[in-house]
């Protein structure tokens, strides 16, 4: 909720249950507060307005409450209508302010904080705004008026975790875990910490000392959820979550819309458009996903629309950016922002907190990737190689870095642990294969591909690259083969003329012993089928040698 971006409002919570069970004596509000079950202290608070037993600061408590189960909405009406009334409570501005700040208004929160008394919650509440407004100087400012007590150094603590200085925020909750054990909730921030550190099993430990206490708790579970998915995949991920769902109250709406959220993520980007869109800048992972699931249904405009505009400040936003603006470049051949993307790969690979990370080493491959320097792109890559055996879009990258740098025996055993049938069909794939297929002396294989591909501009590509490469490595029959399926696609001279030396070649190869006499026949049949006047010499030489040599033809 501190990272929200933009004013949302929760849904309307299911109606409270007001019936009450006979001879069940009418809990006072300072027993339900004290047992933080504040749909009880709602409903009792609405019945004492109903009957005519409305205290003073029944009003105050139906905001608190209402705040404190996240029924933000409700909370605003309520405070506002206080600070309408003449005797109005100096302190409920502040508490206005919060009840703003956690619906995303941010401009109304300072203003409603300004008109507060000063006291140690509004300066908590200013600091967090500098931090939304990204002004330094307010922040500073309200930064050195903060003191060594509990609640500002969670403050200051929040704010280190926002700002990505997660080391920083784990030694405050530790600091103050050492005086109060009694504060099992840190644990999940500490938890929150080591999982944006990629720490995800270490923040399972730390996280189970909570869940052993309180083993109902949406935020740890959702958590416990998301650690899950890191370190298994998205169904051992949603078995957690649906634990969640399950034992959660009909009136329970805090961090619903996270749930939501995640569950889209956990199922691959399953219903990502009906989802993630009315979440963008509520949570603030919803662009950057949304943008990664356009990526995936190769939608690169769509996703450009969604993150031209961002202003990165987390290495997961710069390295998305840098993504993004490197699709753009190689599908749409652009230049510029194939630089953008290497700025930005650049900046994160380089940076001190990220240099040592797996994505930090991801980004300095991608930076060197575009600048087709691929030796240092395997330096890189090696580093991280064990992380990722059966990850595909890694070993395309890895498989395309070999096979530059002349690597094709490992090139080629890489791109075929490649199980993606989309990544199967791109012609990127399909090319370096039958290249890797070709220098390692298996030109078959590479017709084969050929064979299984649809007539499109990429077969006709993919028979270039057989003719030229096979000639060039003296691979002359397949050579032939393709310079033959060219000719008949198009009529250019050139097509001929590479047939021609590819079917000598051959009959020099078979003089030579190093192809099958058999081969001689498919040869004239290839010849046969031109209409070039040279044809016809070229197929009496050879013959002549198989008649002497009673070679079959």
């Amino acid at each position: 909720m501190l990272s929200r971006a933009k004013p949302a409002v929760a849904d309307t919570p299911p109606p409270l249950d007001r019936r009450r069970k006979k001879g069940k004596k009418v809990p006072q509000l300072e027993e339900l507060l004290a047992l933080r079950d504040f749909t009880g202290a709602i409903a009792l608070l609405e019945f004492k307005r109903q009957v005519g037993e409305q205290e003073e600061d029944t009003d105050l408590w139906m905001g608190y409450c209402a705040f404190h189960l996240g029924d933000y909405k409700r909370a605003l009406e309520e405070y506002e209508a206080l600070t309408k009334q003449p005797a109005c409570n100096p302190d409920v501005w502040v508490n206005l302010a919060c009840t703003y700040f956690f619906l995303g208004m941010y401009a109304q929160a300072e203003q409603a904080a300004l008109k507060a008394p000063k006291s140690r919650l509004q300066n908590r509440l200013l600091f967090h705004l500098a931090h939304k407004f990204s002004d330094e100087k307010k922040l500073m400012s309200s930064h050195q008026n903060l003191q060594d007590i509990t609640e500002d150094q969670l403050s200051l603590a929040s704010i280190h975790y926002m700002r990505s200085h997660y080391q920083e925020a784990i030694d405050i909750y530790k600091r103050i875990l050492l005086d109060n054990r009694e504060y099992l909730a840190l644990n999940v921030y500490v938890a929150l910490c080591y999982y944006k550190l990629d720490y995800y099993d270490v923040s399972q430990e730390v996280l189970a000392v909570y869940l052993q206490q309180v083993p109902d708790s949406t935020i740890a579970l959702n958590l416990k959820a998301c650690n899950h998915f890191r370190l298994y995949n998205g169904k051992a991920a949603e078995a957690e979550l649906k634990n969640l769902t399950e034992s959660a109250s009909s009136s329970f709406e805090f961090g619903k819309e996270l749930i939501k959220h995640n569950l889209v993520v956990f199922r691959g980007g399953e219903g990502a458009l009906q989802v993630l869109p009315p979440l963008v800048d509520v949570i603030p992972e919803a662009r950057l996903n949304l943008v990664i699931y356009y990526l995936r249904q190769d939608d690169v405009q769509e996703a450009y629309n969604l993150i031209k505009d961002l202003e990165p400040t987390a290495p997961q936003e710069y390295i998305l950016k840098g993504v993004v603006n490197a699709a753009v470049g190689q599908e749409m051949g652009l230049r510029d922002h194939l630089k953008i993307a290497q700025q930005f790969f650049q900046l994160v690979g380089e940076s001190a907190s990220e240099r040592d990370t797996i994505p930090g080493r991801q980004c300095m491959s991608s930076y060197f990737f575009l600048l087709r320097q691929f030796g240092n792109v395997l330096i890189y890559l090696n580093s991280v190689k064990s992380y990722f055996y059966n990850d595909d879009t890694f070993n395309f990258n890895y498989a395309q870095a070999k096979a530059a740098t002349g690597c094709f025996n490992e090139a080629e055993e890489v791109f075929l642990l490649i199980q993606s049938e989309k990544i199967k069909r791109d012609f990127v794939y399909l090319s370096w294969l039958a290249r890797c297929y070709i220098v390692n002396k298996k030109p078959q294989l590479a017709w084969k591909l050929y064979l299984k591909m649809e007539t499109s501009g990429d077969s006709f590509s993919l028979l270039q690259l057989i003719a030229n490469d096979c000639y060039k490595l003296r691979q002359f029959y397949y050579s032939a083969k393709a310079f033959d399926v060219l000719e008949r696609l198009d009529s250019n001279t050139e097509y001929w003329e590479g047939k021609r030396g590819a079917c000598v070649g051959v009959f020099q190869m078979i003089l030579a012993g190093q192809e099958a006499k058999e081969t001689l026949r498919e040869v004239l049949h290839l010849l046969k089928s031109t209409g070039n006047s040279q044809v016809e010499y070229i197929v009496r030489i050879m013959k002549k040698w198989a008649k002497e040599n009673r070679v079959p033809v």
